[in-house]
């Protein structure tokens, strides 16, 4: 386990073009482009060894060639810049061009995540390895939850408990994926046949799907309510 706990590169896949939120991925946040925020992060990690970068972008590549020289650019070929491509063909060819066993993929849509979670979730993962082949984060859930049919999933609406009495289900927040070279390639997915949990709070875990989380996590930091980087 000595790979796994002294080196760890962190991919981060940056699409030019989105569809929900246009230039979401380089767009000012707090008065910074928004790959800033999780790029400062990684490089505040312990257990990182090195970044890289996958971009189809010119504006990210530019930006982050000037702002953050030692993070590997990797330019995107043209046949896996489309919306649908699935991001495990992405990190299929990404591990192509890569040194390491070891893996951490994560998106610039998660500016709060900080370096002491990142960190955490590296050693959970060291210590669970190879019992759990890989690892991802959620985030727990503890409210009545229904199919579109009106059938209950996780309660019976005949017994009236308070939701904090619940048993939780997970929702997987996309901040965090932890995967080795073989596993990966084997099953070409960052999942593996007995992932592991890492439960992340909500408030760290904002992923940017829409404009309004842009607003919403932008408020947050000008606010001064989100701590540091560090997770202090």
């Amino acid at each position: 386990m000595s790979d796994l706990e002294s080196t760890v590169t962190a991919l981060v896949p940056m699409r030019h073009h989105s569809e929900r939120v246009p230039g979401k991925n380089y767009r000012l946040m707090a008065g910074r482009p928004l790959y800033a925020f999780i790029l400062e992060t990684l490089l505040c990690c312990r257990s990182v060894s090195q970044i890289a970068v996958d971009t189809d972008s010119p504006v990210i590549r530019d930006g982050v060639a000037q702002r953050f020289p030692s993070v590997i650019l990797i330019q995107r070929p043209e046949a896996l810049r489309g919306g649908e491509v699935p991001t495990n063909a992405i990190l299929e060819h990404d591990l192509g061009l890569l040194e390491g066993e070891f893996f951490l993929q994560t998106h610039c849509t998660n500016p709060l995540l900080t370096s002491a979670t990142v960190d955490r979730a590296v050693e959970a993962f060291r210590q669970a390895f190879p019992g759990r082949d890989s690892l991802f984060s959620v985030t727990r859930l503890q409210k009545r939850l229904w199919q579109q049919d009106g059938t209950p999933i996780n309660h019976d609406p005949a017994v009236l408990l308070r939701t904090q009495d619940l048993p939780p289900v997970f929702e997987e927040n996309s901040c965090l994926y932890l995967f080795d070279r073989q596993g990966f390639l084997g099953r070409r997915n960052r999942l593996g046949i007995s992932p592991m949990l890492f439960e992340i709070e909500a408030g760290e875990a904002f992923d940017i799907d829409e404009e309004q989380d842009f607003r919403l996590v932008e408020s947050i930091l000008q606010s001064g309510r989100f701590m540091s980087k560090a997770g202090l």
